[in-house]
């Protein structure tokens, strides 16, 4: 039978917020997604009319995280998914793509913001075969991810650490090591790493919209260099090309020539 479950947390009586912009909102609304409000699209319009390109490295994330999926359930037999920081639903979410292959891989996502709550039904949505659950926890909350998580995955087997434009909002870059450490030791050998992120030292205008939108009273969002983002690999068999701008991982065969972004990725394993 389909298996789904959503466990609530702290968050889960906080109210939306809709008179402060949002991240997840924002980048929602960049994919071309409904689940916004006025000043969510008052400051993507803001942040694009400064920096256009926040569009395409939006797209270009989305496209990098898809093509890490379908690599790890097609090619390295995958079944199990942490997903952390997962975001509003959009198109291709974890357990789209991956239960488009394998409809028996078992998927946890895990948020803290209000709005992916209540939207976590679409979230929930499995295949007969397999299975999703939704976390309300913080990113910073690895004991309580961990726990409710292994509710739903099995932790003796490999597992795929998802960690999509979420390291940005931690601000002190020791402490964002620490969580991917942390999640990371949890799991077994056999076990994948994807991380993407924001990229500082690619794109000027990139990092002054970026600045403008952190001073804007939003959650702020760190870019990083592509030295620190590739640090967050240490320990692990980063997978060829390695930590590269994300049109350049892996790109499908029939798309158009890849373009540089400044939001680069990597997929690592480990032993």
């Amino acid at each position: 039978m389909t298996d789904h479950a959503s466990t609530p947390g702290p968050a889960v009586h906080q109210k939306i917020d809709t008179s402060v912009p949002h991240s997840a909102r924002i980048w929602n609304y960049w994919l071309g997604g409904k689940d916004n409000y006025p000043v969510d699209e008052e400051a993507g319009d803001a942040y694009t009319a400064v920096f256009p390109g926040i569009v395409t490295i939006a797209r270009s994330s989305r496209a990098f995280l898809r093509r890490n999926i379908t690599y790890l359930v097609a090619e390295a037999g995958i079944r199990q998914f942490l997903d952390v920081g997962t975001g509003l639903p959009t198109a291709d979410n974890t357990h789209e793509v991956a239960q488009r292959i394998a409809p028996e891989t078992r998927i946890v996502y895990v948020d803290n913001d209000p709005m992916v709550l209540a939207h976590a039904r679409a979230l929930l949505y499995s295949t007969p075969q397999g299975a999703t659950a939704y976390v309300d926890a913080n990113v910073l909350d690895t004991d309580r991810i961990l726990k409710a998580a292994a509710e739903t995955l099995d932790f003796s087997r490999p597992t795929a650490l998802i960690l999509s434009n979420i390291l940005g909002h931690v601000a002190d870059r020791e402490q964002a090591r620490s969580i991917v450490t942390r999640l990371m030791d949890a799991l077994p050998s056999g076990s994948y790493l994807s991380i993407n992120d924001g990229s500082r030292g690619i794109d000027p205008v990139f990092e002054r919209a970026q600045d403008a939108y952190n001073e804007s009273g939003a959650v702020p969002y760190n870019l990083r260099t592509v030295d620190e983002i590739t640090a967050f690999f240490d320990g692990l068999e980063l997978l060829e090309p390695g930590v590269v701008s994300v049109p350049f991982w892996r790109p499908d065969p029939d798309s158009p020539a890849p373009e540089l972004v400044a939001e680069h990725g990597g997929l690592a394993r480990k032993a």
